[in-house]
């Protein structure tokens, strides 16, 4: 009798490279300049252009797509999460002026399924070549056991480069200065413990009339990646901080970028609140307070200029294809508070 082999343990090592073999071509599709190495080698190698970035300083950001996942599996809807994976890292490292360069993803499966896995790293690269970086390399584990069958996780990291001297870590933020907002795509990624108890009750396929799609959809909409309309504008040195709204919402992710005696006062009148935010907090019957601390509300990304400034910020952001508005203003006191 022949003992057990890995595959009756449930790895099928086969499976395993036939995904590798599928997404081959989506990962050489964000390859960019300073790419050393190819998928399939123990770890990737980039080289620094230290023409561009002479003092540079590289900077990193980790991060996951959280319980949104259990949307994807429910609505089998998987070509769209690894952009979540990749925006949720690249977004917060351009806040501190760093240009993306690379991406590495971990995926962590209950069963190789080579064609689940295509797609779900289809989006992935999909978000990096939104971003402009490469997807270096990455990990995929299957993990019978640990996860059921049709399901997975997935997290990754990114590493991007800003000179020293182009820093934005909000210190010439001063009191006056005014807050633009950039609109999100939605819920991004951000708050789906709440969401998924909130909607538990109805059937994805759903639609409502506020949303006039399938709540499926509305909900697994990716998150924006808002790397190429911010990376032209710095050179301008007009940017004194950022904000990506995440965990935590407006009222928590402002305050992180002002200097000690600073606040915000928005102006929620401004802009308008996605649909599925109000039927989110209608349906949950959820307080306003609540929403604004554990949602974007529709902006999700900010930058902070002086009042002198704003009109040439609007108008490279214009010239980029992005909208903005004035959401409020940088005032004395403590926190963020809104009428």
């Amino acid at each position: 009798m022949l003992g057990y082999t890995y595959r009756d343990a449930g790895v099928d090592i086969e499976a395993g490279d036939r995904a590798v073999k599928l997404i081959k071509p989506a990962v050489a599709k964000t390859f960019r300049p300073g790419v050393l190495s190819g998928l399939g080698g123990f770890s990737g190698l980039f080289s620094l252009d230290l023409n561009k970035y002479p003092e540079p300083v590289l900077v990193s950001g980790t991060d996951g797509v959280g319980t949104k996942l259990r949307l994807a599996f429910q609505y089998n809807l998987h070509n769209t999460i690894g952009q979540d994976a990749v925006a949720m890292c690249v977004n917060d490292i351009l806040v501190q002026g760093a240009e993306p360069l690379f991406f590495l993803d971990y995926l962590a499966v209950g069963k190789t399924v080579p064609e689940r896995i295509a797609e779900i790293v289809s989006g992935v690269a999909d978000g990096c070549q939104l971003a402009g970086c490469a997807l270096l390399g990455g990990e995929t584990a299957e993990m019978p056991g640990f996860y059921a069958e049709d399901e997975y996780d997935i997290a990754g990291f990114a590493v991007g480069v800003v000179n020293k001297s182009d820093i934005i870590d909000g210190s010439k933020i001063e009191d006056g200065d005014l807050l633009l907002g950039l609109q999100s795509s939605g819920l991004h990624s951000n708050g789906f413990s709440l969401v998924r108890k909130v909607f538990e009750p109805y059937s994805l396929d759903i639609v409502f009339p506020e949303l006039n799609e399938p709540l499926g959809e509305a909900l697994l909409r990716p998150t924006r990646i808002y790397v190429k309309n911010i990376l032209p504008l710095l050179a301008s040195r007009k940017i004194m901080g950022m904000v990506h709204i995440t965990g935590g919402g407006l009222t928590e992710n402002i305050p992180r970028i002002l200097p000690p005696g600073l606040g915000v006062q928005l102006d929620t009148r401004s802009w308008k609140v996605p649909p599925v935010f109000d039927l989110l907090q209608t349906l949950g019957k959820v307080e306003r307070a609540e929403m604004y601390r554990t949602f974007n509300m529709g902006v999700g990304f900010i930058l902070i200029v002086h009042p002198q400034d704003k009109d040439q910020v609007g108008e490279m952001l214009a010239q980029q294809g992005e909208n903005c508005f004035v959401l409020g203003q940088v005032i004395r006191g403590e926190g963020v508070s809104y009428d």
